[in-house]
């Protein structure tokens, strides 16, 4: 069976709490990403999306200088690198999650989203049928 971190990407881009969500959301565009964890003295804090910056950022008329940290989301699902993929699937298919950081204690060393399972043959009919759930769901894919 595979493990998530054999299908994870590493060396993920993060932010820090103080980082402003203007700044969050130029790394985005610059690396074609909706989400970047927050990292704070190396733990992972929380994680930013860009539904977070449309939702509780512009939406509710906060500045571009408007920190991190007030528009995150805290509540994380995480996993362990030595996790199978089924367990992943099935943890992002029960929180309608489509990416799901991957944690050593409480330190990030890479995330997992529904595309890297995308392009890989899942074995198993459970697995999929989680991840087509997921794929067919209107929610964002992070815990608010």
């Amino acid at each position: 069976m595979e493990k998530v971190g054999d299908i994870m990407t590493e060396n993920v881009e993060t932010c820090s709490l103080l980082d402003n969500m203007y700044e969050v959301a130029v790394k985005m565009k610059d690396l074609n990403v909706g989400a970047i964890p927050v990292v704070d003295d190396g733990n992972l804090v929380g994680i930013i999306t860009d539904r977070d910056i449309v939702v509780r950022g512009t939406a509710e008329k906060h500045p571009g200088s408007t920190r991190v940290e007030d528009i995150m989301t805290e509540k994380l699902y995480t996993i362990s690198p030595d996790a199978t993929t089924e367990e992943a699937a099935r943890l992002m298919a029960r929180h309608q999650i489509r990416r799901l950081p991957v944690v050593e204690g409480n330190k990030l060393i890479g995330i997992v989203s529904l595309g890297d399972f995308a392009v890989r043959e899942l074995s198993d009919d459970q697995a999929k049928g989680a991840l087509s759930e997921i794929s067919e769901s209107n929610y964002n894919g992070v815990q608010h």
